[in-house]
């Protein structure tokens, strides 16, 4: 499926702009400049498999997926493994599996953090490519506390973040760490981490997308978290104008950042933004007319291909409709500008997603899928850049 970009006549909301997200190079020309760059032909449909089944294991539900490949090449998938129902509050308990093999095979599940009956969450790993170390940011709540009463300050706690790290490939995890008066405004009630993955700068900053709401506003906005010495410190970077939520970062080859958002502006069409001071501040808000969504998480992952025709090479995976389904990978090959090449990797009910690039250079799509609800499985998928690129 090749879909090229264009700006749809739609009734713009005050203070925000749309962005023309088709390009001038058709899609089968990028297309065959991929194929011919990676020397290769398109290849078979991506292979599946099932990570995390709801109902199995004691779990209720399992949801919110986040993928990374550690420095020795072990593919790590995090999740919530929620206890009694499909409820985003409630004892959650943060999950994880191990791939040795790139996604074809995966250990038993571990438990990061339990906190009894309370709520842990919101899973945000990033690799500090150097010292090895994983960092994973995380959220907390009472398990009695629902996201309205704390929206409202009408709860018994409040949403906290925190930090674990493992220093063995992701056998181990520290004891979270709280860091909550270090990244989260005075002010503000809600708060997540995420979901999906951070990133490290060229610079060596490790960065975390989060979002948050103000007191007394119900204003969604999203922000970064940052850390300049190896994840021993976080501070609170730029926050993101109204109506912005759940996003993703990645950085281009010439070191500005791109900020892609979950938005709540009704237009169905995600929003955008770019820093080129490593996150601390950020442009003004616009809407990408290609990315249509259904108001969900969606993931975005640079892709460093030693054949790639571009250096700006990047992938982003969500359901590309108003509902949660046709879970869709697409490639830009001007580092999130315009997105010409897409795939549909799951026709029916799909939602939250995490794409990582594997040892192989395969990718490799962790996301929410069913038949009839997207929270009935959390499914790996592995597809070369070569299928994606090829037409079908």
């Amino acid at each position: 499926m090749f879909a090229l970009g264009r700006l749809e006549k739609i009734q713009r909301p005050a203070n925000v702009h749309f962005t023309e997200s088709g390009s001038e190079v058709l899609a089968e020309q990028v297309a065959a400049s991929i194929l011919a760059a990676l020397g290769k032909r398109p290849q078979g449909e991506p292979e599946q498999i099932d990570v995390f089944v709801s109902g199995q294991d004691g779990y209720h539900t399992y949801r919110i997926p986040s993928v990374i490949v550690t420095s020795k090449g072990s593919v790590l998938a995090f999740c919530e493994g929620r206890k009694q129902s499909r409820s985003d509050t409630g004892d959650i308990d943060l999950l994880l599996k191990r791939s040795p093999d790139g996604g074809k095979s995966w250990s038993p599940a571990q438990i990061v953090w339990d906190d009894g009956d309370n709520t842990c969450g919101n899973p945000c790993p990033v690799i500090d490519r150097e010292t090895g170390t994983i960092w994973l940011l995380l959220t907390h709540n009472l398990g009695q506390d629902k996201e309205a009463e704390i929206v409202d300050r009408k709860s018994d706690g409040t949403r906290t973040a925190w930090v674990s790290k493992s220093d063995d490939d992701g056998a181990t995890w520290a004891k979270p760490v709280e860091i909550t008066r270090d990244v989260k405004g005075p002010d503000w009630t809600w708060y997540a981490t995420g979901p999906g993955c951070g990133i490290q700068l060229k610079s060596g900053r490790l960065l975390i997308p989060c979002d948050h709401i103000v007191a007394g506003s119900k204003i969604m906005r999203s922000h970064v978290i940052y850390s300049d010495d190896h994840g021993a410190t976080w501070k609170l970077g730029g926050v993101l104008g109204d109506h912005t939520n759940e996003c993703q970062i990645a950085e281009r080859s010439d070191g500005s950042l791109i900020l892609n958002m979950r938005s709540y502006y009704k237009q169905n069409r995600r929003a955008i933004a770019t820093s080129r001071d490593g996150g601390i501040t950020w442009s003004e808000v616009t809407l990408d007319s290609t990315l249509v969504e259904p108001v969900c998480q969606a993931s975005l992952v640079q892709v460093g291909h030693p054949n790639a025709p571009a250096k700006d090479l990047m992938l982003f995976s969500n359901p590309a409709s108003t509902k949660r389904e046709k879970l869709t990978v697409r490639l830009s090959h001007d580092g999130g500008r315009t997105w010409p090449v897409s795939k549909l990797i799951h026709a029916g009910p799909s939602a939250y997603s995490a794409l990582t690039v594997l040892p192989d250079m395969t990718i490799g799509c962790l996301y929410e899928r069913g038949e009839n609800s997207p929270y009935e499985k959390i499914a790996f998928a592995r597809f070369s850049l070569e299928w994606l690129a090829g037409q079908d």
